[in-house]
């Protein structure tokens, strides 16, 4: 059945088309934590952020069918739901953060977030770190470090290596903050030197990709500094560690003491239904709308508005920034007692966790690998990210319970033990 289903997919998708896992996985059902695949097998869902109140939440459900039932239309017509979500959603940031676009997809907000650096600043340079992901965009894949575009990087684009907790840039933990922020602005004197100018820095608050390195509240600070003082502008591109998955605050930016220019939203937005946001400083989304005519058919539609609404109502009625505190501590704490050689750093904030695996100071991608399939094959998903893909990444829907960690931890125990054996 696997192997049919791969034949027909190929032949109507095309080849190259990614799938997890050594045997992909066939999905059918959702609820939760939880999925099952055609053949019956449970699985708790440690990896997907999708779903941030769970899989298939009756709340959002409804939501979704109820206004589908009534109407769906883009902007140009007036109605209350975009009004309404729109400030709801701006009431959970910093005051200046107060106007919003929304689109589809991050990869769409972050594309119209260089688009609002360029028309802020009159110029076209952007920095990003050298380890990162933030779309698919023509634009956004520009930064992306995952397969350089065909051609080359831009000349307007410039990277930075990014920040690291076993190989810290500068060379030492103490000194990362500074030497980061050198390293911008050695990527800011270049790009006005091209005559390309710097427009803007965009950045993961948890720096997700890179493989959410260990790093203190007070890390962006001299960054951020260097940012503002050459002109350019902040952007906090929040599609993973949103809506409250670190459990200290609702947005990663807000830990880290920052007030960006721009915030990008997108994944867990609306529990699965494709909604994603620009939030930015009034003056911003000013300039943005006189330099470019943009409209977008599917942005901010009532079934989409709905959606968002719906799992806003399920993270505050339901305390999931607080549970994302509890559990997420709770289960760190207890991954540390995992025993393995090749463990060399576990580390996280809320329900957002990595292990980093090396075996003799060298990444361990193939031990990662070995994790993940077979925590897949014994009824449990999760990820690998950073540079190596030596990173395994635990990011689970947000009501992810203390039960739900301890199987979690019982699995990766088996799975470290099996890779001794």
């Amino acid at each position: 059945m696997t192997n049919d289903l791969m034949a027909r997919r190929e032949s109507v998708l095309g080849s190259n088309v990614p799938t997890f896992y050594e045997v992909p996985l066939h999905l059918v059902r959702g609820q939760g934590v939880w999925v099952w695949d055609d053949k019956g097998q449970k699985y708790l869902d440690c990896y997907n952020n999708v779903p941030h109140v769970g899989h298939c939440h009756p709340h959002v459900v409804a939501a979704i069918s109820e206004q589908a039932a009534t109407l769906n239309i883009h902007t140009r017509y007036l109605h209350d739901g975009i009004i309404e979500f729109a400030e709801r959603l701006t009431a959970k940031f910093q005051s200046q953060l107060d106007q919003v676009i929304m689109v589809c997809s991050g990869s769409e907000a972050n594309d119209i977030a260089l688009r609002m650096a360029q028309a802020m600043t009159g110029k076209t340079g952007i920095i990003s770190t050298d380890n990162t992901y933030h779309g698919n965009t023509m634009a956004v894949s520009q930064l992306s470090s995952r397969k350089p575009p065909i051609g080359g990087y831009a000349a307007n684009i410039r990277h930075v290596p990014a920040p690291d907790t076993l190989r810290p840039v500068g060379g030492s933990t103490q000194g990362q903050a500074e030497a980061f922020a050198h390293e911008i602005q050695i990527a800011i004197d270049d790009l006005e030197v091209s005559g390309h100018g710097f427009s803007g820095f965009l950045f993961c608050p948890t720096f997700a990709n890179e493989g959410l390195p260990d790093l203190p509240q007070n890390f962006m600070k001299p960054a951020a500094k260097v940012i503002h003082a050459a002109g350019g502008i902040l952007i906090a591109d929040e599609v993973q560690p949103g809506f409250g998955r670190s459990g200290d605050t609702w947005w990663g930016h807000d830990w880290l003491g920052l007030s960006p220019d721009v915030v990008t939203l997108g994944k867990p937005m609306a529990n699965g239904h494709p909604v994603a946001a620009v939030v930015a400083r009034a003056k911003v989304m000013s300039a943005f709308r006189n330099a470019f005519g943009y409209f977008n058919t599917f942005g901010g539609n009532p079934v989409s508005c709905a959606a968002a609404a719906a799992t806003l109502d399920v993270i505050e009625q339901d305390n999931l920034v607080e549970n994302a505190k509890l559990v997420g501590a709770e289960f760190l704490q207890n991954l540390h007692s995992l025993d393995h050689e090749s463990i060399a750093s576990t580390r996280g904030r809320g329900l957002f966790i990595a292990l980093e695996l090396e075996t003799d100071g060298v990444a361990d991608e193939a031990l990662a690998a070995h994790v993940v399939e077979y925590a897949r094959n014994n009824g449990m998903l999760m990820g690998r990210t950073g540079r190596n893909r030596n990173v395994l990444k635990l990011r689970p829907p947000m009501p992810f319970s203390s039960n739900n960690a301890t199987l979690a931890l019982d699995i990766l125990k088996l799975a470290f033990q099996n890779a001794k054996s």
